[in-house]
């Protein structure tokens, strides 16, 4: 478990290379994102989506979220229609709560990431620093909240070692922004119909 500490603030190249190349070869990654640290691993990548469900103790039925870098990797993946992009441009925008989205997908991904769901929930994110890397590796990021399923939110990256005492059942790279301020998911919307959004979390 290699541990690095930045500067959210000061996005250093060389911290996205080396983000992306952990990413490219399979490792489970520890990231800093707009609402609370998340565990991340490339959207197409089979074995590393079943490795978070490991670590998590997550139930294998319940999917998992992606996120995206535009609307336009969104629509590679997702079904939108004209109307539906009007209001993700709304939904996505700076000044709005982060908000994640559920919308028909197109069978792009892995089944163990939506496990024969009709849906794919996908997000925007507001942080530069995984806009960044998820442009870098040409490829959706899934993202879920670091902690075991229904256990409170890891918000200081210090006490990783507590939660996953053995050395080969860890995530593979910790990327440290400092504590965590936020204890809240995002916002979660069903947009699968083209009639009016349903909240399902606030």
């Amino acid at each position: 478990m290699t541990h690095v500490t930045i500067n959210p603030k000061t996005i250093k190249p060389a911290i996205i290379d080396l983000i992306a190349g952990s990413l490219h070869i399979g490792q489970v990654v520890v990231l800093p994102t707009d609402t609370i640290y998340g565990l991340s691993c490339l959207a197409n990548d089979s074995r590393s989506i079943k490795k978070i469900f490991h670590l998590k103790k997550r139930d294998p039925n319940k999917p998992l979220i992606i996120l995206v870098s535009d609307i336009k990797m969104a629509q590679k993946y997702a079904r939108i229609s004209a109307k539906q992009a009007l209001l993700l441009k709304k939904m996505w925008s700076k000044k709005q709560t982060p908000t994640t989205v559920i919308l028909q997908h197109r069978h792009k991904l892995p089944l163990e990431l939506t496990r024969g769901s009709s849906g794919l929930a996908l997000r925007l994110p507001k942080s530069k620093l995984l806009i960044k890397i998820i442009e870098k590796v040409k490829c959706p990021l899934v993202s879920t909240s670091l902690n075991f399923s229904g256990q409170k939110i890891i918000t200081n990256l210090r006490k990783l070692p507590l939660y996953f005492p053995k050395k080969n059942n860890r995530p593979d790279l910790i990327i440290d922004a400092g504590v965590s301020t936020q204890n809240h998911p995002s916002r979660l919307i069903d947009m699968r119909q083209d009639g009016e959004p349903i909240i399902l979390r606030k």
